[in-house]
């Protein structure tokens, strides 16, 4: 192809916007320009390297016997009503009604489309397992769209989903994913971390995911120095740092004491009140969770709730429940965690209003010694607390000699902790530290999810009507293409992986006329012969202008064409490799070849 031929409106000037390398080459290169917020237009040379990306995606998951389709992205709300994601998936989800009033959804995923296809479909044990994938687009209104492509309103995600008959199945999908998933960020020249993961919105019971490391990172990824521990600090557990109090320590606790601490209401304060540390404190914090599925029939003053059931099989569904988490004073609440044990779609910090009327007490005095107003949850930490400081549900006042099991009984305890580096490894005890990660890919376990409240069944070998299980897999094709650039790249430009590449090697004659055109044309067409994707530079224009443009596009071989070098007895052009400093010379009449040979050797070692 032709520079003079195409569309490659290379910029000097950064967007004022971009902050990130791969949002301000994917402008510069002539990749990629801004629609509107978060909305964006992909130009001939990006969409050929979207393209790459795409195919490397698709030859994976046919290797899998994964089986391609492509549903529609506006999509029946009836259905996400079936699932009870209608009200739960929150505002980010684009609903639309058509001139009939019939409510639509602009696909955030896919769920409930696939599940409604295999249930129209499913009939029989023998026809499963069921895999099947889609490569397409989606939309989610972001509140706040940046990074260009790493986190737009509208982008192309790969998800797949499979179905079957019994947990056995379900793994074994799940490791093929997993494989193919390591395979295809491999062939792109990335270096991904994969750390296990909280499911979100997605639901389910076991989920991965696949992070490249990142300063702008969205996640904060929990790793260990001893092993392969590694996880989203989302879903990051840690070795306890305390025990359980043995039985004469708890007997010997003096009885629960009121004091007053009058305009003494944050830890440190308290600290400094009582002189003793934080790790002696039980704090707790009332929280607002929207969309629980959690069960809370019997939970204390949950009697009135207000509940919302889409469908007559989908979970009931809490609207808003409030909470008093208690954790241990030097400790922090994961609010992700938090929302998980709940089930819930969101957790926060309720608001001041809401807890002066909630515990009777100004914000900073809420404890867990006979509030009845919330369910009370507590960390784990909260277990070994048998001597401890907490809130005495009034203004001025705290109870000490407080302890787990005799002064106060949670309705639930469990982990909700968040971890930190310095902490000490789940697995081997080793310390934990902390890196910044973009996610690019997510394999979940989905169970029972989505089959159960969308009535999906089949006849297994006994005639018995089942439910199949569920798995969903997915990778940001968007995302995975800029992360590309974000590893791979330097002050003059892109420096393309070879899989990657919008083109293989660039012909920069020095003028395209007589001689040199001749030669140009037919290193090109040579090149085109083997398979190497070229694009000739013949735009009548400076050849420094024309190295520059090279390097900003990050093609992987220059070849320059001259006349001072043809006319030698045996004629040369210069072969550069972008990102290396040497320009070497070579015989024009075997370039083709030669570069035919390392194009292939690269994406042989690539995979």
């Amino acid at each position: 192809m032709k520079f003079s031929e195409t569309f490659i409106p290379t910029l000097r000037e950064v967007p004022a916007d971009a902050v990130i390398a791969s949002h301000r080459l994917m402008f510069r290169a002539g990749m990629l320009r801004k629609l509107a917020n978060g909305l964006f237009t992909y130009l001939p040379l990006g969409l050929r390297a979207f393209r790459k990306v795409e195919n490397i995606i698709r030859e994976e998951m046919d290797a899998i016997g994964s089986l391609e389709i492509k549903p529609s992205v506006v999509v029946p709300g009836e259905l996400w009503m079936e699932s009870g994601r209608w009200e739960t998936m929150g505002e980010s989800m684009l609903k639309v009604k058509n001139r009939t009033g019939a409510a639509l959804v602009i696909s955030p995923t896919a769920e409930e489309a696939v599940t409604a296809m295999i249930r129209d479909e499913l009939f029989s044990y023998k026809q499963l397992p069921i895999s099947v994938y889609q490569i397409n687009t989606k939309y989610r209104d972001e509140i706040r769209p940046r990074y260009g492509v790493m986190r737009g309103r509208e982008f192309t995600m790969k998800d797949a989903y499979s179905y079957h008959s019994d947990e056995k199945s379900l793994d074994e999908t799940y490791r093929k994913m997993e494989a193919a998933y390591r395979r295809i960020f491999k062939r792109c020249g990335l270096t991904v971390i994969p750390v296990r993961a909280d499911s979100g919105a997605m639901g389910g019971s076991g989920s991965e995911e696949f992070m490249v490391e990142s300063e702008i990172g969205d996640n904060t990824l929990i790793l260990c120095r001893s092993c392969d521990y590694a996880a989203n600090v989302e879903k990051a557990e840690c070795k306890p740092d305390y025990e359980a109090p043995a039985a004469d320590d708890q007997a010997d606790t003096l009885p629960i004491e009121r004091i007053a601490t009058p305009a003494v209401k944050t830890i440190a304060e308290l600290c400094a009140f009582l002189k003793t540390d934080a790790k002696a404190f039980i704090k707790t914090l009332i929280y607002r969770a929207v969309n629980v599925e959690i069960d809370l029939s019997r939970a204390p003053g949950c009697a009135n709730l207000r509940r919302v059931k889409p469908a007559p099989e989908a979970p009931a569904v809490y609207a808003e429940a409030f909470f008093a988490v208690c954790i241990r004073g030097d400790l922090d609440v994961n609010e992700v965690k938090l929302a998980a044990a709940l089930k819930a779609g969101e957790a926060a910090l309720a608001s001041d209003a809401d807890v002066e009327r909630l515990t009777g007490a100004r914000v900073g005095f809420a404890g867990p010694v006979g509030l009845a107003s919330v369910p009370v949850v507590a960390d784990e930490s909260v277990t070994a607390l048998y001597d401890a400081v907490t809130g005495a549900l009034e203004t001025d006042v705290h109870y000490r000699h407080a302890a787990y099991g005799r002064d106060f009984t949670p309705w639930l305890v469990t982990d909700v902790r968040t971890v930190k580096a310095g902490d000490r490894c789940p697995v081997c005890g080793g310390g934990l530290y902390e890196k910044k990660g973009n996610e690019l890919g997510h394999i979940f376990k989905l169970g029972y999810k989505y089959t159960t409240p969308m009535n999906v069944r089949f006849l297994d070998e006994n005639g018995k009507s089942q439910t199949p299980l569920m798995g969903c897999y997915g990778i940001g094709v968007d995302r995975t293409l800029a992360s590309v650039i974000e590893e791979h790249h330097d002050d003059a430009g892109i420096a393309w992986t070879m899989s990657v590449a919008p083109f293989h090697a660039i012909i920069i004659p020095v003028k395209y006329e007589g001689v040199i055109r001749s030669v140009t044309d037919t290193i090109a067409a040579e090149l085109e012969k083997r398979g190497v994707e070229v694009l000739v530079d013949d735009r009548n224009e400076r050849a420094g202008v024309k190295f520059n443009d090279a390097d900003l596009i990050g093609v992987p071989f220059r070849v320059v064409v001259g006349e001072k070098n043809l006319s030698l007895e045996k004629p040369v052009v210069e072969v550069k490799r972008r990102g290396e400093q040497d320009v070497k010379l070579m015989p024009a009449d075997s370039i083709a070849s030669a570069i035919a040979g390392m194009v292939f050797d690269e994406l042989l070692k690539l995979g």
